[in-house]
């Protein structure tokens, strides 16, 4: 068995289509679809079930790709652990997050301690960072809500409370907090389901007795601000992501625990490389001043 076949072989299953897997690993079809044969002709057993240029995983794929992923996962994590020894001034950390609002003071700080280190960042969904996660393909996440798993260590660093932005001309804008019950009749924008402070502010919502009404629901958080300013409805915004604008007044939520978890997450697995191990500190020192400024 060679680990051409395993890594065609992972490409197939996770994409379940021929053509795309062969896009994706710079291959022609005949090529990628003779190696699955030959894997399957080593095996004795057929691994998919073919439709087409379709091919979904049958049971004994699915027994299969556990092992190998698991295989592939250990020969990665070998060469990383190698080009850390013999370059420990080098690298890359891969970054994934659901909540970017904390990330470039996170960054300009670590940058400081180790400026030879590169960074690269994924913004992704709930769903998305979880695969990564369990493949174990990011040294980190910054997740609003936390997630669990067998596999996934997960450190709450910041409870970051959700505050309510509304226009300066506002009804409420010369208050300095508001109770849920008084927001029942407003228009909001936010951020599409999916997103952590998006569901958990639903949820409190509706335990309060109402759903909020959305006139705006997009994919980039940071944009809220420029709505509200414009007076398109109020948000719900976590205090880590409010702007210092005239034009804005946030509020403080009465008689409600409307606070989000930050978490950071990684694989139990992973080889965590000094730099990592670096970062990892002053994420946490950040989060920690961020906690002494708001006591």
């Amino acid at each position: 068995m060679e680990l051409l076949q395993l890594q065609y072989f992972l490409a197939v299953a996770r994409l379940e289509h021929v053509t795309e897997a062969a896009r994706s690993l710079h291959v022609t079809q005949s090529s990628l679809s003779k190696t699955i044969q030959r894997l399957e002709e080593d095996l004795g057993v057929p691994l998919f079930d073919r439709t087409g240029r379709k091919l979904r995983l049958n049971e004994f794929g699915s027994r299969f790709l556990r092992r190998a992923e698991r295989a592939l996962f250990e020969l990665e994590q070998g060469k990383q652990e190698i080009s850390d020894l013999s370059s420990p001034e080098q690298g890359t950390l891969e970054l994934a997050v659901t909540t970017a609002s904390t990330l470039p003071n996170i960054l300009r700080e670590f940058r400081k301690k180790r400026p030879d280190i590169q960074f690269h960042v994924q913004m992704l969904t709930m769903k998305e960072m979880v695969t990564l996660l369990h493949r174990g393909e990011v040294d980190y996440c910054l997740s609003s809500p936390p997630i669990q798993g067998d596999d996934i260590e997960c450190e709450i660093v910041f409870n970051d409370p959700i505050l309510v932005a509304v226009p300066k001309d506002h009804r409420l804008a010369n208050r300095s907090s508001v109770s849920l019950a008084e927001l029942r009749d407003e228009w909001f924008v936010g951020v599409k389901r999916g997103y952590g402070t998006r569901d958990l502010v639903d949820a409190i919502c509706k335990s309060a007795g109402f759903a909020p009404k959305y006139v705006y629901e997009g994919d980039e958080p940071a944009r809220l601000s420029s709505l509200v300013e414009a007076e398109i409805g109020i948000a719900f915004i976590p205090s880590t992501a409010r702007f210092s604008r005239e034009r804005i007044k946030y509020l403080q939520v009465e008689n409600h625990e409307l606070v989000r978890e930050i978490a950071l997450l990684w694989h139990r697995g992973r080889y965590i490389s000094q730099a990592a191990l670096e970062f990892r500190e002053v994420v946490v020192q950040y989060f920690g001043e961020i906690s002494k400024q708001t006591m």
